[in-house]
């Protein structure tokens, strides 16, 4: 990287994260976007939005229209039903039960492909059952 002669770093400051926009705003902001005529790179200037972020959502509005601006994150509950599970400290018996049983689906899952899972986080290891080759 190289420095200016104001000795300034480039770039955004450490630790000023993106914003997360509703798939309402998201709507909303094409929307003006297309009434209003003017280029992306404009549009997204005025209203702070990385230029490459805006031109990916007027890419998704123009192929697939609103749909295509919703987020599949999960972060708008189209995600994994039972990840929330994991995160919540106080869980009631059903949702432990649900829990519970989501584990030993996946569990299932695994020993019919031939394979269980050793270890947490960094450490896991994927172990194959069967003394055959995989490949």
């Amino acid at each position: 990287m190289t420095k200016r002669k104001d000795n300034a770093i480039r770039g955004r400051p450490k630790g000023s994260g993106g914003k997360y926009r509703s798939n309402e705003e998201r709507i909303l902001l094409v929307h003006n976007w297309e009434k209003s005529n003017i280029p992306v790179c404009t549009f997204a200037r005025q209203n702070n939005i990385p230029r490459g972020t805006f031109g990916g959502w007027v890419a998704k509005y123009l192929k697939n229209g609103d749909e295509g601006l919703k987020s599949k994150t999960g972060k708008c509950g189209s995600g994994n039903p039972y990840s929330a599970l994991y995160i919540k400290k106080n869980l009631n018996e059903v949702e432990k039960l649900k829990l519970e049983l989501a584990k030993k689906e996946v569990e299932c899952e695994r020993l019919k492909k031939g394979y269980s899972v050793k270890g947490v986080g960094r450490r896991k290891e994927f172990v194959t059952i069967n003394k055959k080759n995989s490949k």
